[in-house]
């Protein structure tokens, strides 16, 4: 009912207490994805904090551990790489806003997050570019050449992979 109202944190307190006093319940899976439902609802956009962003990941990789087999377990795992790409994007705005204050190594540590963590999502190719482009920037000619190299291996075709010829 809390849910259903969009009464997100009364929900969580709800689920939070099921969870803890009938961990044996048929129910249980639909409870743990019902926690994840209630923070992945409340995810804002990339240019806000994230924590209800890290909390439903957090609750729908529960939702996979714990129950793989169940029904939610599949839904849980279509919305982790939701959660995943907006949270690659997060990455890259910052990335990006770092870049055109001139603050290079945080764009760097930045773009380089989603490189080593976000490999499935949409934004890898940028986020290989925008490496690329700080190495250059930076005069860091071998990492520059190495990413450069990356990009055009895995997405040959892709804009990214022209623009960074062009530098």
């Amino acid at each position: 009912a809390y849910y259903k109202d969009q009464k997100y944190d009364d929900a969580i307190m709800s689920l939070d207490r099921f969870i803890r006093y009938h961990p044996g319940n048929k129910d249980i899976a639909y409870a743990y994805y019902m926690r994840g439902l209630c923070y992945y609802e409340q995810i804002v956009g990339i240019e806000k904090d994230q924590g209800n962003t890290r909390e439903a990941m957090n609750a729908f990789n529960q939702v996979i551990a714990r129950f793989p087999d169940s029904e939610y377990a599949q839904d849980a795992k279509a919305k982790m790489n939701l959660i995943r790409d907006h949270l690659a994007g997060q990455e890259m705005e910052v990335g990006r806003f770092y870049l055109r204050q001139k603050n290079y190594l945080s764009a760097l540590n930045r773009f380089s997050e989603v490189v080593n963590n976000y490999q499935t999502t949409g934004h890898i190719e940028e986020a290989l570019y925008r490496q690329a482009e700080v190495y250059k920037i930076l005069g860091m000619n071998k990492e520059f050449n190495y990413a450069v190299k990356v990009l055009g291996h895995n997405y040959p075709d892709s804009k990214w992979y022209k623009r960074a010829q062009k530098l």
